[in-house]
């Protein structure tokens, strides 16, 4: 990134497209930035994937492309199209302004009864309209579960889902892919059923939104806790000492270890739990920068209220939020955007592997219109310089055995490994805006709740020693 650029600026991407400079994500193939129209201010979300970089991209992403582009429906993420160039291709995308469904569940607490609800209710919804079409995800998990901005959920990432249905013949599936934690036990031994392993993903999903925790690291014989499961001899231990009754009939059918006993999507939305009226709780939950002893606060109330709820007399609550309308102008700009031949956007070299460098002009972007655009429960602001902020950012990492590694753009990386063994990556940006340091914490790999976990533990340091 070029010295005297500003830090919380734009780049013309094409036409009236600004690229924001902030990342939205980043995905198995390269990172996720947000572009927004300079008149209307609508966004869409751009995946950029550098084929010199990744050789075995073309043929994936063709993959990915060409089933989510068949796609249509509230709760799974729009694709728009794709531009591609010789060695680098875009894939545009719906913008979900809301995050990622773990930025709202809290560690070892969950979230509201009445969202989990609801947000099971829509994943289900969207999890049935893929497999109508013969199409398995095979990666469902909170960091592949998007919030719009009116609050609707939505299923993306599709680069692990195939076919398993094709003209009424249904086949098995033979190879071994998602994430451990999700992955439903027969994927380990295949070949195995698309739609119950899909459903086994949902469970821990499930089970996360309600209790902040993860039951198992794999669902491998070796795995204490899931051999737990299996001989029925957890009941005491967390999560499932949290679930309510009703809540824990749920997960053990959708968690059932036989394949064909496991509930159908039919079953779990029949079931009791799906139809109680949890009542919303009257604070604003789904503010992400909303602090964790805000929401620890609700923890019991959320529990009681699902425990002492009247079972005799459940009320169907089928409400949604209304999806936003997609802009005629939105499509017509990017019709420009995929057959323009005009290099607008400029990146320079990544001066390491993982990092993608998009070099800015100067059109900066409010300290006002960052909080609307990027709602992430891990970013706070300090009254510090950059440079205190730092020093004090790598000293709550190391008191944490986290080792910080800081590129040549100032970006704070880590890599290390959770409590069940599996990798995990985050990266950190240091923006001033308004005389304030904003700290921007962004999961690349890994679990989100171990994420935000650390994360908790490193803002706490940084606040009593940078204030």
């Amino acid at each position: 990134m070029a010295d005297e650029c500003d830090e919380n600026s734009t780049t013309v991407f094409v036409e009236d497209w600004l690229c924001c400079k902030n990342t939205l994500g980043e995905g198995a193939y390269g990172e996720v930035k947000l572009l927004i129209h300079k008149h209307t201010n609508e966004k869409i979300a751009c995946k950029i994937i550098n084929h010199d970089k990744y050789k075995d991209a073309f043929s994936n992403i063709n993959r990915e492309v060409t089933i989510h582009k068949i796609l249509e429906h509230e709760n799974i993420i729009k694709y728009y199209g794709r531009r591609q160039e010789p060695n680098r291709e875009y894939i545009f995308l719906e913008y979900a302004a809301g995050g990622e469904l773990f930025q709202l569940i809290e560690p070892d607490v969950g979230m509201p009864v009445a969202s989990a609800q609801l947000f099971m209710k829509q994943l289900l919804c969207g999890l049935g309209y893929l497999h109508e079409k013969g199409i398995t995800h095979r990666d469902i998990k909170p960091e592949n579960i998007l919030i719009s901005a009116e609050g609707t959920l939505k299923i993306s990432d599709f680069g692990m889902a195939t076919l398993f249905r094709f003209k009424g013949k249904e086949r098995l599936l033979d190879k071994k892919c998602g994430t451990k934690p999700y992955l439903a036990p027969e994927v380990l031994k295949r070949p195995y059923r698309a739609q119950p392993a899909d459903i086994w993903s949902c469970g821990i999903v499930f089970v996360a939104m309600l209790t902040g925790e993860l039951p198992w690291g794999d669902t491998t014989d070796e795995n204490l806790d899931f051999s737990k499961w299996k001989t029925e001899d957890y009941i005491l231990d967390t999560p499932w000492s949290k679930l309510s009754n009703t809540a824990l009939n749920l997960a053990r059918n959708i968690l059932n270890i036989d394949s064909k006993k496991r509930f159908n999507l039919k079953q779990i939305n029949d079931h009791l739990w799906m139809k109680f009226n949890f009542k919303m709780e009257s604070s604003n939950w789904d503010t992400c920068d909303s602090g964790s002893q805000h929401i620890a606060k609700r923890s019991n109330s959320m529990i009681n209220a699902e425990i002492n709820h009247n079972r005799e007399t459940p009320v169907v609550t089928l409400s949604q939020p209304v999806p936003a309308q997609r802009h005629n102008n939105i499509l017509k700009a990017l019709d420009n955007i995929k057959t323009s031949r005009k290099d607008v956007i400029s990146f320079s070299q990544p001066t390491q592997n993982d990092n993608l460098v998009i070099q800015f002009t100067q059109t900066p972007i409010e300290k006002d219109d960052f909080e609307n655009l990027i709602k992430r429960f891990t970013r706070f602001y300090i009254s510090c310089s950059k440079e205190k902020t730092l020093e004090v950012l790598c000293a709550a990492l190391e008191s944490a055995y986290l080792i910080p590694n800081i590129d040549v753009t100032g970006t704070v990386s880590v890599s290390t490994w959770d409590m069940m063994k599996n990798q995990l990556v985050f990266k950190i940006n240091l923006l001033n805006m308004n005389g304030k340091v904003l700290l921007d914490f962004r999961l690349s790999k890994g679990c989100g709740l171990q994420f935000k976990k650390l994360f908790l533990k490193v803002k706490e340091f940084i606040i009593c020693n940078c204030n």
